[in-house]
């Protein structure tokens, strides 16, 4: 009997729903879980006909605790060495933490927990959507261990800085209330309001023009470390591609004809 997929992918027109599979253990991850995601990524990047992706865990109690610590302790014990921050070399490089290039929007969809690296995957997010139930924290000090897969980075360009730091050295949780206050969360509703809170920015950013919306997420997320004269002077891959493009003359013209824009990311 085949065994249960890690990750399940569906395509809906424009939309790739990404489902962390392993609702028995919370959605922790174990390595063939990142081998199945990077392949995912890989084809979601890849085919042209997606535009959003949405990110989330199955079942109702967590997105995902994270790393599956006892395929942890087997790998230790069987002498693989000490790693620290990133993938590369392991199953699944890159992973999502670490695709800086993916150009498409990801929305995580987060209802219960989300821990450790799975909350270092919603992180790496674009759009971050919350059911009232959840929970966040990066847990690792707690454990001898460093949330290794961009948590200590983005958390502190994400937060208040020593609010960040209070969280990571601490383990201390996050409720989703108190995420929204922060800023670190896009929305909060509900958990019976989670989907349908999650359809309308899908809807939203379909809305908009494919090619500007990766233009815009290159743009801001490289601009981050640049100064403002640097920035205006950078020649951004994807914003070359939304200048020359036939959208870029089709938005224009539709709203002159006063009719909804066809989009085709060309």
């Amino acid at each position: 009997m085949a065994e249960e997929p890690r990750v399940l992918y569906r395509k809906q027109g424009h939309v790739a729903r990404i489902t962390l599979n392993r609702p028995d253990v919370l959605n922790a991850m174990d390595l063939r879980m990142h081998e199945e995601l990077a392949a995912v990524w890989d084809d979601f990047e890849a085919d042209d006909n997606l535009w959003v992706g949405v990110l989330t865990g199955a079942g109702h109690r967590a997105f995902s605790v994270g790393q599956d610590l006892k395929e942890l302790v087997q790998r230790v014990e069987n002498g693989e060495p000490p790693s620290t921050f990133g993938s590369r070399g392991k199953p699944g490089w890159p992973r999502l933490t670490e695709r800086f290039d993916l150009s498409k929007p990801v929305i995580a969809r987060v209802n219960g927990y989300a821990l450790g690296g799975g909350f270092e995957l919603a992180l790496a997010c674009d759009l971050l959507v919350a059911a009232d139930s959840a929970t966040f924290a990066l847990p690792e000090a707690r454990l001898g261990l460093i949330a290794g897969a961009g948590g200590v980075f983005r958390l502190a360009r994400q937060l208040p800085f020593k609010t960040a730091l209070g969280h990571l050295m601490t383990g201390r949780r996050l409720a989703a209330d108190r995420a929204l206050a922060l800023g670190l969360v896009n929305d909060v509703v509900p958990t019976a309001e989670l989907d349908t809170c999650v359809d309308e920015w899908v809807e939203d950013l379909l809305r908009c023009a494919p090619l500007s919306v990766r233009a815009i997420k290159e743009a801001a997320t490289a601009s981050l470390s640049m100064s403002l004269p640097q920035a205006f002077a950078t020649r951004f891959t994807w914003e070359e591609r939304r200048m020359h493009s036939e959208d870029a003359l089709e938005g224009p013209r539709s709203f002159v004809e006063k009719r909804p824009p066809k989009w085709t990311a060309t």
